[in-house]
């Protein structure tokens, strides 16, 4: 088990310390505690299965969090082939921490971008912990035109906070810049697939989340606001993010049920960082039949499809 564990995984961890130390002693003293171990290790399988299989909100939330969980990048190199990054937004500069260019998905040429928050600490820092600037969304949305121009389908993965709320930010166009995408992204006849990894956090995440399909994987959380966002609005009080996440419904599960996403991935036992591998495999095949049902549908009834399914987010009721 990975060192990163999470706090509600203490009790796995102190388990399968047993199991390993108890292992070393057998190999050690040249005696036979096989009996004991596999009574262990059936009673860890049972205990992840309680914990993972009854996972609350905020525990979701942590495992999105999780700083093992893989990236844009990664699912980059293990889905894709032939990937080309593009640079820039040809107005400011360019923004690392949100990625796209040109690839293949087996055998269809693919536009390809997404937010990229890095894995180790100056990786973080350059790539602003996935949190774009405008130029960002810009850039985004200058792919996503190449992409329609040269009729390439587009798959965006959603991984951030949110848009980065500096004053440079704000003074270079944030708010402009992520509206500009959410219409221009509606109006676009080339299939989109967005695909929530980790967090989905307010407009940041919006800014490249508006398509014909939404996925999520099963421990990802998207959500208008951060918990601790909406704890500090609701509650003056930050510290109460756990209750904040419960009362936001922002689970795979929760939004699924309220049809604001389509379909929900799923993960390994105890989360995406759990085996990498094995999750770039479960997205790859979500993808592709999306994409080949997507492809199928005409242009003109794509972009109807794709304003009826945002018209039909969310109910009213009227009073007589």
């Amino acid at each position: 088990m990975s060192n990163n564990h999470l706090p509600f995984e203490r009790p796995l961890v102190e388990l399968q310390a047993k199991i390993t130390e108890l292992k070393k002693y057998t190999q050690a003293k040249e005696l036979d505690f096989s009996s004991e171990i596999e009574q262990l290790e059936k009673r860890l399988n049972t205990m992840e299965e309680q914990i993972y299989g009854n996972l609350n909100t905020w525990q979701k939330v942590q495992i999105a969090r999780h700083t093992d969980r893989p990236t844009t990048t990664y699912y980059l190199e293990h889905i894709f082939d032939d990937f080309l990054e593009l640079h820039g937004d040809r107005l400011f500069r360019d923004d690392p921490s949100l990625i796209g260019g040109l690839a293949r998905l087996d055998d269809v040429v693919v536009t390809v971008l997404g937010h990229e928050r890095g894995g180790k600490t100056k990786e973080k820092i350059r790539r602003n912990f996935g949190s774009p600037h405008p130029e960002g969304y810009r850039k985004a949305l200058r792919l996503m035109h190449q992409a329609e121009k040269f009729n390439r389908p587009i798959i965006t993965f959603i991984d951030t906070q949110g848009a980065y709320p500096g004053i440079a930010a704000e003074e270079r166009g944030q708010c402009e810049a992520i509206a500009h995408n959410l219409r221009e992204m509606a109006a676009l006849t080339v299939p989109i697939i967005v695909v929530v990894i980790g967090e989905g956090g307010s407009g940041g995440a919006l800014a490249i989340g508006v398509g014909d399909r939404l996925l999520m994987l099963e421990n990802a959380y998207y959500s208008v606001i951060s918990p601790e966002g909406a704890a500090a609005i609701l509650f003056h009080d930050a510290s109460k993010a756990e209750e904040a996440a419960q009362a936001l419904k922002i689970t795979a599960q929760e939004l699924k049920a309220l049809k604001i996403i389509d379909e929900i991935i799923a993960e390994p036992r105890g989360g995406a960082h759990k085996n990498r591998e094995e999750q770039a495999a479960y997205v790859k095949k979500s993808l592709l039949h999306v994409l080949k049902a997507l492809i199928k549908i005409p242009k003109e009834d794509r972009v109807v499809s794709r304003y009826k399914k945002l018209a039909a987010i969310g109910s009213y009721q009227v009073e007589e």
